[in-house]
This record gives C-alpha cells, sequence and structure tokens, in this order.
C-alpha cells in the first residue's frame, strides 16, 4: 500500500475501507492540484482574462495592490525558482498566497523589496486567516502617520465590508447595495461558475490629520480588538480569479468509486458557484441528476432544531442527495460524518471514509470510520487523527486504498471458505470414522499435515492475491453484512458433501474397488498401515488441494484460475505441497501411518481431487437465493 502512496496508521483501516460507502472529501489538493494561478483579475472595472500591463493600471492602484498582496500574506509562502529551467517555479507556503504573489510577479514586481521594507516586526497587528472570518488582515504603521489595514479574503464577504470602490481611471466611487450585485452577478459569479476562486483585496486607512472621504480619522490608537468595526468600510482594491486545476486522474477515480457503489461528497470551504463547477469536471455531479448543493449556513438551517441542536431525523432527509457542501467549517464537516455514521435510514448502515489536512479537521478525522490525511499539506494533528496518510494528497490514491480494503476482506473471507470446508470433513470423517469401524482413517500425524495445509500454507497462498480492478465492479457490503455469505456457505456446504461423500465410499467400499486389503479393524489387531486407508488419506488431500483453486473465488465466479499467474506464491505453495504429499504417501511408512501406492491408486485419487473443480462449477449454478439467510 505504502508504494500506492497509502501509508497504513491503524492496520484495521484498510480492511475497512474495502467496505467503505461513502468518501467526504477535500477539493483542495486532493481533487485539485493545488498548484493555484491567477487567471483573471478585475480592476478600476476592466476584466482582464490575462495578467494586465501593470502601466495600465493607474500608478497609486497598482502601488496598493502590490502592497496589500506582498504585505498581508504569509511571510512563509514564496515562489522560489527551480533549478530546472524546463520545471515550473515552486510554490512554497499556502497554495492561495503563493498564487497572488505570482500575479505580483507576473505584472513586473518583486513582491520581496515591499517585504524588506516592512519587516513582520513592525505590523501593528494581524488577524489570520481561518474558517470563521474567511479572510486575513494585517495592520501597518502609515508612513505619513496613522495605520493603514490590508485585507484579502473571500470575495462574498469582503464586498458586503466595502464602502468605495476605485471606478473608471482610478476615481474613487462610493460602493452602492446596487454596484455590489451587479459586481456578484457580472464579475464573481462568472468567474466562480468556471470553476475560479474568487478573492478580493481591499484596504482601509487610519489617519491623525483631515481624513478622506475613505479614510478613518483618529486621535488616538484604534482598539485593535474590535476588529468588526475595524475591517469595515473598506476600499476595494480587485478581484481576482485563482485557478486550481481539477487532477487529470481524478475524473476517472470518482467514476471507479461509483461504480463500486460508493458515493462521493464534496466539503469545501469555497463559494458555491466555484464548488458547483468542480464538482461537475470531477464527475461528483451530473448535469442529468437531482442532488443537493448546499452552503454551510443552510445546511445547519436544515439540520438543527428551533433550539440549534443537530436532529438525526433532519439530517436524514438532507444527506442521501447531499453531493457538495460549500462555504463549510469543520464543524459542519463532523455534524455531517457523524449523520451518515449514525444514520439508520439505510438497511446495511453507511460506512465514511473522510479527507482532511487542516487542524479543526481532527474530530472529522476521528470520528470517520476511515481517516485519510493529507501527507504533504496535513498538519501534524490532522495526521494524529488519521488512519491512513495520503503521501501524494491525491483522490485517485483512495481508490487504491478501496482495492487493498476490499482484496484484504475477501483474502480473510477466502481462507475462511477454505478452512470451514476441510474442518467439517476432517471432523466428521474422524468422528463417524471411529464410530462405525473403531479407527479413524486420519491418522493423528496426518490430521497434522492437513492442518499444516490448511492454516500456515493455503493462508500464504490464499491471503497473498494482488489487489485487482473488478474487486471495484461490486457494491459495498456495507457495516451489517456478515463475513460468511450465501455463496460462501453453499460453497462450503456443497464442498464439503462432495468429498464427504467420496471419503465414506471410499471406508466403506474402497477394498472391493481397487482391490486391496481392508484398513477397517487392522489398528485393532495392531496391524501397520495398509493402502485402502492410504488411499482414503490421500484422496482427502488431493481433494483439499484441489478445493484450494475453488476457495481462490468467492462471488460466484466460474473461471477459478483467472488471474493465478499474478500470484507466484500460491502455485509454488501448491506445486511444493504435491511434491511433498507424494514424499509422505511413498516413504512416510511408518511415521506418517502411509503405504505405497501403485500409479493407478494415484490417479485414481487425482480424480477425485479434480472432481471438486468439476463439482464447483455445478454448486455455482445452484441460486444462492435457495441458501437460507440463517446460515450465513
Amino acid at each position: 500500500m505504502m508504494k500506492d502512496n497509502n501509508l497504513v496508521r491503524h492496520l484495521d483501516a484498510c480492511e475497512t475501507m474495502g467496505n467503505a460507502t461513502a468518501i467526504c472529501s477535500d477539493k483542495t489538493g486532493t481533487l485539485t492540484t493545488n498548484r493555484m494561478t491567477v487567471v483573471q483579475s478585475y480592476i478600476c472595472e476592466k476584466m482582464s482574462k490575462t495578467t494586465p500591463n501593470f502601466s495600465d493600471i493607474p500608478s497609486h492602484i497598482g502601488e496598493l495592490i502590490i502592497q496589500a498582496i506582498s504585505i498581508n500574506s504569509a511571510y512563509t509562502s514564496r515562489i522560489m525558482e527551480s533549478q530546472d529551467p524546463t520545471e515550473l517555479p515552486m510554490q512554497v507556503g499556502n497554495k492561495t498566497e503563493c498564487a497572488l504573489l505570482g500575479f505580483v510577479l507576473a505584472l513586473g514586481k518583486k513582491y520581496q523589496t515591499v517585504r524588506d521594507d516592512y519587516p513582520e516586526e513592525t505590523f501593528t497587528r494581524v488577524y489570520t486567516f481561518n474558517s470563521v472570518r474567511k479572510s486575513m488582515s494585517t495592520v501597518i504603521p502609515r508612513k505619513g502617520g496613522g495605520y493603514r489595514l490590508f485585507t484579502k479574503g473571500a470575495s462574498e464577504m469582503i464586498m458586503k465590508k466595502c464602502a468605495f470602490i476605485y471606478g473608471r481611471e482610478g476615481h474613487l466611487e462610493t460602493f452602492t447595495r446596487d454596484m455590489q450585485e451587479r459586481l456578484v452577478k457580472n464579475v464573481i459569479e462568472p468567474m466562480a461558475c468556471n470553476g475560479l476562486r474568487t478573492i478580493s483585496i481591499a484596504y482601509r486607512d487610519f489617519v491623525p490629520g483631515k481624513a478622506e472621504i475613505n479614510q478613518v480619522h483618529i486621535d488616538n490608537e484604534p482598539n485593535w480588538d474590535d476588529e468588526d468595526n475595524l475591517v469595515n468600510n473598506l476600499t476595494c482594491l480587485c478581484i481576482v480569479g485563482i485557478e486550481d486545476p481539477v487532477r487529470a486522474e481524478v475524473p476517472d477515480a470518482i467514476r471507479k468509486c461509483q461504480k463500486a457503489g460508493i458515493t462521493v461528497r464534496m466539503v469545501t470551504g469555497d463559494n458555491i458557484n466555484t464548488a458547483r463547477s468542480i464538482a461537475l469536471k470531477c464527475g461528483i455531479l451530473k448535469p442529468s441528476e437531482d442532488f443537493l448543493i448546499l452552503e454551510g449556513k443552510e445546511f445547519n438551517r436544515r439540520v438543527r432544531d428551533s433550539n440549534g441542536e443537530v436532529q438525526q431525523h433532519l439530517l436524514d432527509k438532507v444527506w442521501p442527495k447531499l453531493r457538495v457542501l460549500a462555504r463549510s467549517s469543520p464543524t459542519d464537516k463532523y455534524t455531517l460524518v457523524k449523520g451518515i455514521i449514525d444514520s439508520k435510514a439505510s438497511e446495511s448502515r453507511e460506512v465514511v471514509a473522510v479527507t482532511g489536512d487542516g487542524t479543526n479537521d481532527g474530530p472529522a478525522l476521528k470520528k470517520a470510520d476511515v481517516g485519510f490525511a493529507m501527507g504533504i499539506a496535513g498538519t501534524d494533528v490532522a495526521k494524529e487523527a488519521s488512519d491512513i496518510i495520503l503521501t501524494d494528497d491525491n483522490f485517485s490514491s483512495i481508490v487504491k486504498a478501496v482495492m487493498w480494503g476490499r482484496n484484504v476482506y475477501d483474502s480473510i473471507a477466502k481462507f475462511l471458505q477454505f478452512q470451514l470446508t476441510v474442518n467439517v470433513v476432517a471432523v466428521i470423517v474422524a468422528f463417524i470414522g471411529a464410530c462405525a469401524v473403531q479407527d479413524s482413517p486420519l491418522k493423528a500425524v496426518q490430521m497434522l499435515w492437513v492442518n499444516l495445509i490448511m492454516d500456515t500454507l493455503a493462508s500464504l497462498a490464499l491471503a497473498t492475491e494482488l489487489p485487482t480492478p473488478d474487486l471495484l465492479l461490486r457494491r459495498p457490503y456495507g457495516r451489517t453484512k456478515p463475513l460468511i455469505s450465501r455463496t460462501m456457505m453453499k460453497n462450503i456446504l456443497g464442498q464439503a458433501f462432495y468429498q464427504l461423500t467420496i471419503i465414506f465410499a471410499l471406508l466403506f467400499a474402497g477394498d472391493m474397488m481397487f482391490d486391496i486389503d481392508t484398513g477397517r479393524g487392522v489398528a485393532a489387531k495392531g496391524g501397520g498401515p495398509t493402502q485402502h486407508f492410504t488411499v482414503i488419506f490421500n484422496t482427502f488431500v488431493m481433494m483439499t488441494l484441489f478445493n484450494e483453486f475453488n476457495a481462490r473465488k468467492i462471488h460466484g465466479q466460474r473461471n477459478v484460475f483467472q488471474g493465478i499467474t499474478t500470484n507466484p506464491i500460491f502455485y509454488s505453495i501448491w506445486i511444493g505441497t504435491c511434491f511433498s504429499q507424494v514424499i509422505i504417501i511413498q516413504y512416510g511408512r511408518m511415521a506418517f501411518s502411509t503405504k505405497a501406492l501403485t500409479l493407478d491408486q494415484w490417479l485414481w485419487c487425482l480424480f477425485f481431487g479434480f472432481g471438486t473443480l468439476i463439482w464447483g462449477q455445478i454448486v455455482t449454478t445452484i441460486p444462492t437465493r435457495r441458501i437460507p439467510k440463517i446460515l450465513s
């Protein structure tokens, strides 16, 4: 799994992932490349779908934009030139900030020059980004006295706090409600509908002297704790559209999940239009389907009662159709995950996997049946709360985890199917043989050899199958499915019936069939090993060995040899066991209570063994529905 970019922290999570019915995935970095670039901008009522010329922007506004981006971003975010000239520059730190810094460089300016003029220690106050604010603000001293506050964040959030905007030719205008609505409709929504993340950049000046219309006069230092009043009446500088392309392999991975019966939901903090566009590109949403896309606020309104408490019956009306949850907080993600897990709306109960990268995703990752943390972008808290770490932050790696999980689950089921068949036959033969002929046809040392085949060697042979894409063609079992299915029980009982019939026929008529001395009652007279009981032992082992091929398939498949060439451990163990059986029969004598068999007797033993494959095909034709549910 490590080769498939899945670092498993809790081993049981691998098996659980095989039965996952729902995946709640982040967008940024998981479904998308997390290499962001500014591809559109709106400055002074001019819409640009390429990087504008800096000379076309009014100088005082251009300088303010450069300052706002350079200063109001973490100084750990930067763009480094790649040593290989054919590669793109390396983005270090927050990818959204790196996109904005790239925009500064594309305008022909250097953000580092501005940062050198304004070291971090000169900052008056920083309001860091969080899921509630959805913005970041930095306050610096103004050169002419007073303070300047820069803000960047989600466009719809910043727009509500703006009272002024720069119009054509850089003239300051009052930002009326009508203008806001027009801007949202004509600029922000079209950007978002193209899958772009829209960021607004604004500022506000606090001056001690005469204040302009968009400035605030102060006599004393403002109360920086009063954030709501300070980060208000802003002047909008620009709006940029940031593209985070969908990973090329994600649409195919999501199609595989949907074919496998797994519902993929996107939980993101992005604008609802951006989220819808990305969901359509990924294949989470299809234009013809009737599914829900909700914002966090609307989601909470639907699932909480008048007291603000989450109600399961309200959640059960929402989550089955919900595919995209936009503008959501980590608390919303936790509420959704808990609601799906606790729901009894579906018959088989849901098994939920969740991806997360932030510190606040910890509760949702813990609550999920399987929590996936991002190995590259994830915080240490998220990684500690997770069950599996995606070392490449890629959604397609989750599909690999599903394949491995189903493979582990099926390997356990294959081994159980094989072992229970051998156990049923061995116990009944030993018991009835002892009662009917006062001697067990299978001696203690022979049973030890059968146990070695049944336990150690068979577990190695059956549990080392590699996962195949066919594993994704069936639906998940869900939370309440028994490990031994009705199909498996049909195979166990069918094979046990065949083997018991052959063994008892040989026990009571084998001596006449092969024209050899009977083995019945010989032990009571103090006699040695007989060919009669050796034929029974050898036939039992041959039937057990050939039944290993039948045990490779647990879903009613007819071709029991499919994929066998990809598992050298299986056929190596099988051939080795056959060779060992020949040695034991021909040369075991008193040590294994055997007597050498003739070629004719060997061929009959092989014929009965091969018969398990033919009988397996007959058992497969029996409808599974005829097996009582109580047997599974």
